[in-house]
């Protein structure tokens, strides 16, 4: 035995916290801006500085930026002292730091910029995908490093949901983030149309819950017992939260595609896992809640315990919700509506922010010495953050139900009451003033916050804290079990052999899925209880597992890849097939530029594109939506949000001088709209020297273009705008250029809901037509 003192880098901690608190405030301050964008749109700053772009700049921030480095910080700090160890590599752990400072920055660069894929929480282009893949690699390695060198055998729970985190992430970033490079800052997504909503909403889903939710978890479990001086209320109800969360959560995602032209069976799976997930994540919040039993005292004084307390709740409220939302009924009136807004801010606000406000308000006095700066300056942040989180969420909520029941809502005669889409965007604008206030509040407490923690380190100076430690030399021990003897062991083969009759039923018979859906839960329970319990004369299967790190690693990647593989492979198989069967044609060349006009101005963050077989639905938008009408969509663009209507269909609805009014002025075809002015884009230009490029991207990816229309595309594309042109001048008296952005993503408008292409420049309804009948449908 060898006794030795071991002092932890908590320096990577400090920067990682400075670096999560200041990005907060810039992504929540660029929240609120989109928030007031939304009430009055003379806030929109164009071109660089319209909703469509600082949307995807404020989540980027919040999630990437604000949580993960909070995360970071987190997992560094907690870690080291769960393991005994200092991180394995100092340099690595700088070079994760200054990596991921480097990557938020040029996200916030080249959002506004217009650089993105436009794939929701996946909008960074692929050099800077790159980028990511490699600091998380260099991440990885050095946490996995220092788990192998740990001087403590045993792996607290905490450092199980890191060890989940950090495979998963990496394993759903590589695949949703696959494309075709076609220049510098522009590349297409491999997958496409029903396949690329299925790995989208399949990476979506579980970013939130391998990004926001299981390293969150995993800082709850090791936070929440020190701040309350109590231990975890239930070690058994951990492996059974930790298990069943990770297997479960994976399979969830479609529920984002309810009622889409994703195939149904795709669809029922990813309800009934998500209604299986109240399950394992009431778990987590019950553990977590009960571990402050004894201290629910001290929680009415310690804003510490005040902060963890809220959060977990909200993390109770938001998984209560989830699922809800995940039941096709409820589905039908909350999805494209603000509700889901407020669901999912709920849980950025309340869990994500709250943990990570009680984390900072713990560990900055011990990282630098010295007792928090103000006590009452923390409550007064617990208590503007709860009103700003409640103002926000309960606008939306009443917001979102507005929408969903104005949307369906017909009159005697069996039309719709509300036919003009802009009567539900004027009757919300109180509830988006609402949120505005929360948001503001909530960061003022965020801002607060910042000013405490940066006096308390000036008040103090920084501490790397330390440990001794007995190191014992290895001596081998055949009492202990081989990690053969633990793989076979009775979890995993009662685990695989149910799995395996599960697949064999499947193969056999595919209507078969209330049975395997039944066994599934069986699979569950007994999986759970034979991970938990054990020979009390020897130590139990699990306790031995988690003394092998690798191994544990290893099943928890099987876990997780198990719902993915299954989802996926099938959706892209038969997707492939499709291909040789659609009467669809591809884009024109014209039309493709103007889609890449309508991506970069984020016009997928108020418009979907995909109309669900309901009847009020249809009504107002046309027939269902079909795998086929977005084939060759790399990425696909059903949206998640209705600010304005859906476009599937609005192809040849109006005529192409009311498109070049709209997009101008939008308030001269649509009083009352919100949406922001495109006047830019009818003086851009768009690039035709590169377009035989981008068509060969496309190609790459699976459209089929010829190469005849590939060495005639820019030829063919400024034909086409001339003849748009034209059509402009003779309706309006009009001058547009031919290659203008304009009238390319007027082309692109003109396109959607003819799956053959527009061959004829006039469109109805035209110019005379008066407004009061053509704004029904408006942006």
């Amino acid at each position: 035995m060898e006794k030795t003192h071991i002092t932890y880098n908590d320096k990577i901690s400090r920067q990682f916290v400075a670096a999560s608190v200041g990005w907060g405030i810039v992504g929540m301050l660029v929240g609120v801006i989109v928030a007031l964008q939304l009430s009055l749109w003379q806030a929109n700053l164009g071109p660089y500085l319209t909703f469509g772009r600082l949307r995807p700049l404020h989540t980027n921030a919040v999630i990437f930026a604000f949580v993960g480095n909070m995360l970071f910080a987190g997992i560094y700090y907690s870690t080291q002292r769960l393991l005994k160890v200092r991180i394995a590599s100092d340099r690595l752990a700088a070079f994760h730091f200054w990596g991921w400072q480097a990557i938020i920055v040029a996200a916030a660069l080249s959002l506004p910029l217009g650089f993105t894929q436009a794939k929701e929480y996946a909008e960074l282009e692929w050099p800077i995908d790159l980028a990511i893949a490699v600091v998380w690699i260099v991440f990885a390695v050095n946490f996995f490093w220092t788990l192998a060198r740990r001087n403590e055998k045993h792996l607290y729970v905490a450092i199980w949901f890191y060890i989940a985190t950090i495979i998963t992430v990496a394993v759903l970033h590589v695949i949703n983030s696959l494309a075709i490079p076609v220049g510098p800052f522009k590349s297409y997504s491999i997958f496409g149309g029903v396949q690329d909503a299925l790995v989208q909403w399949w990476y979506g889903h579980n970013a939130v819950a391998f990004f926001l939710t299981t390293p969150v978890l995993g800082i709850m479990y090791y936070f929440l017992p020190k701040a309350a001086d109590r231990p975890v209320f239930s070690y058994r109800l951990s492996i059974i939260h930790f298990w069943a969360l990770v297997f479960i959560y994976i399979w969830a995602g479609p529920h984002h595609l309810l009622y889409t032209a994703l195939p149904d069976w795709a669809q029922t799976l990813g309800m009934i896992f998500s209604v299986m997930l109240w399950a394992p994540s009431w778990g987590g919040m019950l553990n977590g809640l009960l571990t402050l039993r004894g201290a629910w005292d001290r929680v009415r004084i310690d804003p510490v315990l005040k902060f963890f307390a809220a959060g977990v709740t909200f993390y109770g409220m938001a998984t209560f919700e989830g699922p809800l939302l995940s039941i096709k009924s409820v589905s039908s009136l909350a999805h494209y509506t603000d509700w889901i807004i407020g669901h999912v801010h709920a849980g950025a606000l309340g869990w994500n922010g709250f943990m990570a406000a009680g984390m900072f308000y713990w560990m900055v006095p011990r990282l630098y010495g010295k007792k928090l700066y103000s006590v009452s300056a923390a409550n007064m942040h617990f208590y503007l953050g709860t009103v700003g989180i409640l103002l926000y969420v309960i606008s939306m909520w009443v917001s979102g139900v507005t929408q969903g029941l104005m949307w369906r809502a017909t009159n005697a005669s069996g039309g719709l009451s509300y036919p003009n889409f802009l009567e539900t965007v004027i009757a919300l604008r109180p509830m988006y003033w609402t949120r505005l206030i929360g948001g503001t509040l909530y960061l003022v407490g965020m801002i607060m916050m910042g000013w405490n923690l940066w006096k308390t380190a000036r008040s103090g100076q920084a501490v790397d804290e330390g440990t001794d430690v007995v190191i014992e030399t290895p001596v081998a021990d055949a009492s202990q079990p081989s990690w053969s003897s633990i793989l076979l062991g009775r979890p995993v083969m009662i685990v695989s052999i149910v799995g395996v009759l599960l697949g064999a039923v499947a193969i056999v018979n595919a209507l078969a899925a209330t049975f395997i859906i039944v066994l599934a839960f069986g699979v569950a329970f007994i999986g759970t209880i034979a991970l938990s319990t054990g020979d009390k004369s020897k130590p139990a299967w699990h306790r031995l597992l988690e003394g092998r790190a690798l191994l544990f690693t290893i099943l928890a990647l099987i876990a997780v890849l198990i719902g993915g593989v299954a989802e996926i492979v099938p959706s892209i198989i038969v997707g492939s097939a499709a291909r040789h069967t659609t009467t669809t044609t591809p884009y024109s060349g014209l039309e493709l530029e103007g889609r890449d006009v309508y991506l970069r101005e984020g016009c997928y963050t108020c418009h979907s594109q995909m109309i669900r077989p309901l009847a009020w639905e249809t009504a107002r938008y046309g027939e269902p939506s079909t795998p086929d009408d977005s084939i060759f969509d790399h990425p696909f663009q059903w949206g998640s949000k209705r600010t304005g209507p859906d476009l599937s269909h609005v192809g040849t609805k109006y005529s192409y001088l009311w498109h070049w009014q709209h997009m101008r002025d939008p308030r001269a075809t649509s009083p009352g709209s919100n949406m922001p002015s495109y006047a830019h884009l009818a003086s851009e230009r768009v690039d035709f020297a590169s377009l035989a490029d981008h068509m060969t991207g496309m190609r790459i990816v699976g459209v089929p273009y010829t190469d005849t229309q590939i060495a005639n595309a820019a030829t063919d594309a400024r034909a086409r705008g001339r003849e748009i042109s034209a059509a402009l001048l003779a309706d309006g008296h009009v001058r547009a250029a031919p290659d203008t952005e304009l009238v390319a993503l007027i082309a692109y408008l003109q396109r959607l809901g003819h799956p053959t292409g527009v061959t004829l420049p006039g469109a109805a309804p035209g110019p005379s037509t008066p407004i009061a009948n053509t704004q029904a449908e408006a942006p």
